[in-house]
């Protein structure tokens, strides 16, 4: 049912009608404190999230995890909403058992993927991410589970095969794959094949996925939407960890509630889709050796966002933290030993930049230029043919 909703308004339209002609959702007249095995989704005469696993039929593990689920609360003590959440999987994996939830929390309006454990005569919940697509987590068809052996995936009905990192189709049991090689802190390329359906009547030959690596800490999604395969290119031989860390690209921007920060909830830089890089040229700083500047571009729940990665020829990678998407960019990037602001743009005959009296430029182009990190707050500023656009940098 659900991946259609990503690719289009016609295949919105096509779902909703779907929702409506097959009472595609959860059931109406559940119990308030009911659990649903399974999430009551049609895609046409097929059921996307059945029922799954060998303890999915034992009303005492079901009890255990509902339960557990009414218990769990979000970073900002929001609660699930039990009618219109599910069991999607419950059984044993990796030696002991594991029960696998959509969580629909309708307080952020976010829709979560519960991951279960037994403990003693209990379940409790063991990771809790947050989907950062847009709508509820069963519209995809690949969920991510980490286990104390390694990753998983849990398949939709719709998937007909799925492809792994190396491009070999992994073994399914009764929707869940066996273990999959996937590293801590490098994004991985998976590709489903979706069987044709009734809202996608030709099915889909390659639905696009990253994962970034098995360390994505909760309440992070670790799975990103890669369509052109534009991600895969740009993540290619980069640290997801530094990506990932406070100061770097996908989590340096804290999510705000109200006027306050909430720095246990997933950060507004957290990508969701449509990674791509871009370069920026080529710059040598000081005398020394050469090192390709880049800009990275994702998508988010708030927006686009973007960021500076320098490459020195010998020597990691350094990011900027993220920076909205603005006429002018303004990066502070932390080069060990020359903190850097990179202002870029993009350039035409009308643009022209102005930086504060005596700042030297390091790399003066059209569209670029690079500064020394100032000791204190400065503004610069871009004037275009019909505005002047202005951004201030911190001081070290």
């Amino acid at each position: 049912m659900a991946s259609a909703r990503r690719h289009g308004g016609t295949a919105t339209a096509l779902l909703a009608l779907l929702l409506t002609a097959t009472a595609c959702g959860p059931v109406a007249d559940r119990k308030p404190d009911a659990l649903p095995v399974g999430y009551d989704s049609l895609d046409g005469t097929l059921r996307v999230w059945p029922a799954r696993g060998s303890l999915a039929g034992d009303a005492a593990a079901t009890a255990a995890v509902t339960d557990a689920v009414r218990a769990w609360r979000t970073p900002v003590d929001d609660r699930a909403h039990l009618p219109s959440s599910g069991i999607l999987w419950s059984g044993e994996a990796d030696g002991t058992p594991l029960a696998l939830v959509a969580a629909d929390v309708p307080g952020e309006s976010a829709s979560w993927l519960l991951q279960l454990k037994r403990d003693g005569n209990r379940y409790v919940v063991d990771r809790a991410s947050e989907y950062t697509d847009p709508g509820y987590l069963v519209y995809s068809d690949v969920l991510p589970v980490q286990t104390s052996a390694g990753r998983r995936y849990l398949l939709s009905e719709r998937v007909e095969r799925l492809l792994g990192p190396k491009g070999r189709a992994l073994v399914t049991r009764d929707g869940l794959t066996d273990l999959v090689d996937v590293p801590a802190c490098q994004a991985v390329p998976l590709t489903a094949t979706l069987r044709a359906t009734s809202s996608l009547p030709r099915g889909r030959a390659a639905d696009r996925l990253l994962d970034l690596g098995t360390a994505t800490t909760d309440p992070r999604y670790p799975l990103v939407r890669d369509e052109t395969g534009s991600g895969r290119r740009a993540l290619d031989d980069l640290d997801t960890c530094e990506l990932a860390d406070e100061r770097g690209p996908f989590g340096s921007i804290p999510r705000r509630i109200g006027d306050r920060d909430a720095p246990r909830a997933v950060p507004e830089s957290w990508p969701r889709g449509k990674v791509s890089v871009r370069a920026l040229g080529e710059v040598a700083l000081g005398g020394g050796d050469p090192a390709d500047l880049e800009q990275l571009s994702w998508e988010t729940g708030t927006g686009t966002m973007t960021a500076v990665v320098y490459r020195p020829a010998a020597g990691d990678p350094v990011f900027s933290p993220a920076d909205r998407a603005n006429t002018l960019q303004a990066y502070v990037l932390p080069v060990p030993g020359q903190p850097l602001v990179v202002l870029s743009w993009r350039a035409n005959r009308y643009t022209s930049l102005s930086v504060p009296p005596g700042t030297p430029r390091l790399v003066d182009r059209p569209g670029l230029v690079v500064v020394p990190q100032p000791t204190s707050k400065a503004t610069f500023s871009l004037a275009g043919a019909e505005k002047t656009y202005y951004r201030s940098v911190g001081g070290r």
